[in-house]
């Protein structure tokens, strides 16, 4: 059993919190750490806090093509970083403006912090991408203009890092859900450290996002690879609001759906009749997640449709699963270079990622949601190349022709997802496409090996020494 004893003249007198997790010795002996160094709160170093309060439904205004000014919600949170993508909401500049007092708009080197749910203490700094953003309810601005003594990118990396994070989630208040609130991030005591270590954290996360940015280049430059050589650069779907069919059509693909038979599929097949290469049966096999019981001893992580990022998987994986439960339902433990694929879920159905053994030195599975697309052996069709068409529009275009169910509950049976159409791509080109892949992805490594060093450096500094962390952090980049 693990306890602490506290005297009634030490209890916290900021947020005054009685619970006992709140004084569980690993959080007293962090405190014991942190109080041998300099410290200056948020609120001291001019750091502000905001958030956004009841506003009336804005989600008629949405838009998901990028324009007007980001509507930043907790899925925007990814590993420390802002993740803006496809599923980004957008807002129109006049309703910001009509509801000021209610929706709070931050800038760019801003930080948001998930406020609570799944996503608790999560933290982002804003990019440069937009100059103006706006936060759902579920996020607090961390506003950092008038920082003093301490470097925002500093200020974010410490509050990311595993350490910050202990720090955040020991201040979550937990009446009903627990979740943070401004008092008390605003009076979180931030270690000082020299002008010159701090800065180091600039350079890092500007680094680290320099070859992110690389990364999604060389992945788009493969998709316009695929794309030219199809000729579909400059394809645009036309959604036509009546057309006709003949019965037999219906017949022969057991469809009666209008969707189904849009003219823009029929457009799609006709320039990949051109360069025919078969179907996804011809070359892939397609094995199905399983219904796991989660444990948190078990030893093979849990792949699930939040793992399946932006073209890439991330492994930080909720839940587990043991080996024998895993052996006795005969549940698929990923291979090297398996497309994992989403067959269900509104914003979800058609995301797909390559799964590289070497990330990990862990197993993983997946759960029901998705499935993967394994090489046939001796097949010879790039999993690679795959993936790219998977992820063009061209792809989920034929993805979502093929999908069934309501509005609320959507899927694509194993039978459709084998009868998608695959172009033939010489042997060159699918090499090209290839190294653009592997190269995007040994680029994303490098920028998340980078916060990873930037993550170890504070902890570091915390737990020895300024000189110790910078001499370490120079040994592992230079």
């Amino acid at each position: 059993m693990q306890y602490s004893i506290i005297q009634t003249s030490n209890l916290d007198n900021i947020v005054f919190r009685l619970d006992a997790e709140y004084y569980h010795p690993s959080h007293i002996n962090l405190e014991k750490k942190l109080n041998r160094l300099p410290r200056v709160s948020i609120h001291d170093a001019c750091g502000t806090c905001d958030c956004s309060a009841f506003y009336p439904s804005i989600v008629p205004y949405y838009n998901f093509e990028g324009t007007g000014i980001p509507f930043l919600r907790v899925n925007e949170i990814q590993n420390g970083l802002l993740n803006l993508t496809g599923d980004t909401a957008f807002l129109p500049k006049k309703i910001l403006d009509e509801n000021k007092t209610t929706i709070a708009k931050c800038c760019s080197g801003d930080l948001i912090i998930a406020k609570g749910g799944n996503s608790l203490a999560k933290v982002a700094l804003l990019t440069e991408a937009f100059k103006t953003y706006s936060v759902c309810r579920d996020v607090i601005v961390l506003r950092t203009q008038e920082l003093s003594k301490i470097n925002r990118y500093y200020l974010w990396m410490f509050l990311h890092s595993t350490i910050g994070q202990q720090l955040l989630l020991r201040t979550a208040s937990q009446t009903g859900q627990p979740h943070l609130t401004l008092e008390a991030i605003k009076q979180i005591k931030i270690p000082l450290f020299s002008d010159s270590f701090q800065n180091n954290f600039d350079w890092l996360y500007k680094e680290s996002q320099r070859l992110k940015s690389e990364s999604e280049s060389k992945y788009k430059e493969a998709q316009c690879l695929l794309l030219s050589e199809l000729g579909l650069t400059n394809w645009k779907p036309k959604h036509k609001l009546s057309f006709i069919k003949n019965y037999s059509d219906a017949e022969q693909a057991e469809r009666i759906d209008a969707e189904y038979y849009q003219p823009k599929y029929d457009e799609i097949k006709h320039y990949l009749s051109k360069k025919s290469k078969g179907y996804i049966k011809d070359f892939f096999q397609i094995i199905g997640g399983k219904n796991v019981t989660y444990t948190d001893s078990g030893e093979i992580g849990v792949i699930k449709t939040k793992q399946v990022l932006n073209a890439h998987l991330a492994y930080n994986v909720e839940s587990r699963v043991k080996k024998e439960c895993v052996d006795n339902i005969k549940a698929p433990i990923l291979q090297n270079l398996d497309v994992v694929f989403a067959s269900m879920g509104v914003g979800s159905l058609g995301k797909s990622a390559l799964y590289y053994a070497a990330d990990s030195s862990k197993s993983f599975t997946i759960d029901s949601t998705l499935k993967i697309l394994r090489c046939k052996p001796g097949k010879g069709y790039s999993p690679e190349v795959l993936q790219i068409f998977l992820k063009c529009l061209v792809g989920q275009e034929l993805i979502y022709q093929n999908i069934v169910g309501s509005s609320g509950i959507i899927n694509i049976y194993e039978d459709y997802i084998y009868k998608i159409p695959l172009p033939d791509i010489n042997p060159k080109l699918q090499t090209k496409i290839q190294k653009q892949v592997t190269d995007s992805h040994s680029l994303r490594k490098k920028s998340k090996r980078l916060l990873k060093h930037a993550n170890q450096t504070i902890e570091m500094a915390i737990e020895q020494d300024e000189e110790t962390a910078t001499n370490w952090l120079k040994s592992q980049i230079f």
